[in-house]
């Protein structure tokens, strides 16, 4: 089987990752209302990394709901995804180090990494989107955490939600262009 055909069935089938994407929408939701909440910056770090062991169990049930397939089994490239998304784990010592030395650009660190990480999935699952969203989130954040100087940071989580939900509406696109291909 070709590659191409091989990504675009893991497209079609996952639906370009969509059931993951809205559970980060949900997760990143819960941090900006965190970060508007105004109790100390360390806690609202710290609930910011609990609110993340919501992130699989939400995305399994909101996958379901939307009939995408995260397993994604019979498919030689399968497993690749779990791979990329654990990828993004070996980076958790930069925002670690951000909670301790620089607290206030914890979150500003949490962001980069998140929107950084969906670079490989591009290739992944033959969208495009991804491979544009990647370095945009990553750039806009960074140039929105120097713009704040640590003061409205509920602003990062923010219009990180914004940038996933202009992804997942491209990425929907995407996924219906691929379904009248086939």
């Amino acid at each position: 089987m070709e590659l191409n055909k091989v990504r675009d069935d893991l497209s079609i089938r996952g639906k370009n990752g969509v059931g993951f994407l809205l559970s980060a929408i949900v997760i990143w939701s819960m941090i900006t209302i965190v970060f508007l909440q105004a109790i100390e910056l360390q806690q609202k770090n710290i609930y910011m990394l609990v609110s993340t062991g919501l992130m699989f169990p939400l995305s399994v049930g909101i996958s379901t709901l939307v009939k995408a397939d995260w397993k994604l089994e019979n498919n030689l490239l399968g497993n690749l995804g779990l791979y990329l998304n654990l990828a993004q784990i070996i980076y958790f010592p930069i925002l670690f180090w951000g909670i301790i030395k620089s607290p206030n650009d914890a979150i500003i660190f949490f962001a980069i990494i998140t929107g950084a990480h969906f670079f490989p999935y591009g290739w992944f699952y033959n969208a495009k989107a991804y491979n544009v969203m990647a370095p945009i989130s990553a750039v806009v954040i960074m140039l929105l955490g120097l713009y704040l100087n640590g003061e409205n940071l509920w602003l990062i989580p923010f219009s990180f939600t914004i940038l996933l939900l202009f992804l997942i509406f491209w990425l929907h696109l995407d996924y219906k262009k691929k379904i009248k291909k086939d």
